[in-house]
């Protein structure tokens, strides 16, 4: 009978891995030293606090300036010397500039905006991603091609369309805010179909295979499906269009600037508000400033969670 002999290295080979594991356990545990810390980790805090920085100043000086019932362009100081709510009262009282109807006007439009925007780019990008027809890829080059020109080259032929339009159409006038929705939510079209569809392309297709063979329809994937698992960007896009509507100001001028003072929104209003007496409305302009960011901020809030899925999912899927 003769004995098989057994190698004792795989029992040495799991000894050495285990030291070693417990070698960069005890390494992790152990107190990093002050030369350590700042070679590998204080450079990275720096750039931070410097990047914050830089993006708070702006925001801080524009409340400052707010709060400062001296309304002193000259001689104003990043903490105000005499605080207080007068600008405010005066931005609010003023019955020349309807700084309310402003905030409405501005809300509406972005959120109306934003909605269809997203509506029509997913609706673009839904059939882009799943669909194979002739003419798909031609219609994607010509989507990438438009996008390489800014939209104020369009500016003149925009404000000619509109005029022969509103003769036959009566709310797709100059002035009309009706016609500036229509206007934003074609000319984003370009960037958030890409972007969708992109996102869509991440989804694998046998998700939509096992749903029709369970008898669903293309309705029925695209709304139940499709869109709950794409719901981070969806609120990239509805969150960049939100915002790029509350600040548009060239388009916004020249299609309802010449409008009535009520119509207008507060990019546009805010402009001339400040361009007819700058010493003199420089507190006010920053309060106006400062409360127009209030509903963006508040959008961002709602949507953060989604905002920092849809960037980390973008960045990693592209």
């Amino acid at each position: 009978m003769t004995t098989l002999a057994v190698d004792p290295q795989p029992k040495a080979a799991k000894k050495e891995k285990k030291a070693k594991k417990d070698k960069v356990a005890l390494q992790k545990h152990k107190p990093m030293s002050a030369r350590t810390w700042l070679r590998t980790l204080a450079w990275r805090h720096a750039v931070a606090i410097f990047a914050i920085s830089f993006a708070l100043f702006p925001f801080l000086w524009m409340a400052s300036a707010a709060f400062n019932n001296d309304n002193d362009v000259s001689n104003q100081q990043l903490i105000p010397p005499h605080p207080g709510f007068n600008n405010f009262q005066i931005l609010f009282s003023n019955p020349n500039y309807p700084y309310t109807s402003w905030i409405k006007n501005s809300v509406i439009i972005a959120s109306v905006t934003s909605f269809l925007q997203l509506a029509v780019a997913a609706s673009a990008a839904y059939a882009l991603s799943r669909f194979r027809y002739k003419g798909r890829k031609t219609t994607l080059m010509t989507i990438l091609v438009v996008q390489m020109f800014p939209q104020l080259l369009a500016i003149a032929s925009i404000y000619l369309i509109l005029a022969d339009l509103g003769k036959s159409i009566p709310f797709m006038h100059i002035g009309n805010i009706s016609a500036l929705i229509v206007v934003f939510v074609g000319g984003s079209l370009g960037v958030n179909c890409w972007m969708l569809k992109g996102f869509f392309d991440t989804v694998p297709q046998e998700l939509d295979e096992s749903a029709k063979i369970d008898g669903a329809s293309h309705a029925q994937i695209y709304f139940q499906i499709i869109l709950p698992l794409v719901r981070p960007v969806l609120a990239v896009i509805f969150l960049l269009s939100f915002i790029g509507a509350m600040n548009e100001y060239v388009l916004t001028s020249i299609i309802i600037g010449n409008g009535n003072q009520s119509h207008l929104t507060v990019a546009v209003g805010m402009q001339g508000f400040i361009s007819s007496a700058y010493q003199k409305n420089w507190g006010p302009f920053a309060a106006g400033s400062l409360m127009a960011s209030v509903p963006v901020i508040a959008l961002f809030m709602f949507l953060q969670r989604y905002v920092v899925t849809g960037l980390t999912a973008g960045s990693t899927k592209g």
